[in-house]
């Protein structure tokens, strides 16, 4: 290994109750990353985070998943950016997005926070909107429904959590191997087929 550490950061929430939930699917990323590299995973309770250090293409990189419960986690993110010196443009966000059909992924460099309350919380906390993220789509609420019922409740039997865990994890290897802009080429516009 060698160069520059990167930081690949899941959004979710913590503990159990929230495990399985859409919410949850940038934890279930990195969880994913670090279990395929060998990653271990420890807790930093002064950046309330919980993070792994791990070889993912050919990087250092290190894993985080934000303990503050979602719509705080910007309070983590910029804890563990200033005690690890990272400046802020050397990290990626992980996070779930219900605008999104389920399976499509998008790469943005910037922007708004686009409603979700824990990449508000990030931008708020690092006062600036250029921060890259990635956005898995879980798909949009059925009509009626409460939207944070929504996302805070299990996948269905028909949705391909994993594979679409897995899905996020190629195209967090192809960021960090070819940069941004390879990864919206590649997944910008495009949907899988991951409901059975």
């Amino acid at each position: 290994m060698g160069g520059a550490l990167h930081v690949v950061i899941g959004l979710g929430n913590p503990g159990p109750r929230y495990e399985e939930t859409r919410h949850n699917i940038g934890f279930v990323v990195v969880n994913r990353l670090a279990r395929e590299t060998g990653g271990k995973w420890f807790n930093d309770p002064e950046a309330r985070c919980e993070l792994a250090a791990t070889e993912l293409a050919e990087k250092e990189v290190l894993l985080v998943k934000p303990q503050t419960y979602m719509n705080k986690s910007g309070e983590a993110v910029a804890a563990l950016l200033r005690r690890a010196d990272i400046a802020q443009h050397d990290f990626l966000i992980v996070l779930d997005d219900f605008y999104l059909d389920f399976g499509r992924l998008r790469f943005r460099r910037n922007g708004s926070s686009g409603g979700h309350n824990g990449l508000y919380s990030v931008l708020k906390h690092l006062q600036t909107d250029q921060v890259e993220r990635l956005r898995l789509g879980i798909g949009c609420p059925p009509l009626g429904e409460n939207i944070i019922d929504y996302v805070l409740s299990p996948f269905e039997p028909g949705e391909e959590r994993e594979k679409l865990a897995g899905l996020g994890c190629e195209a967090v290897d192809l960021y960090l191997r070819e940069g941004i802009e390879s990864a919206m080429n590649r997944f910008n516009g495009q949907k899988e087929d991951l409901i059975i």
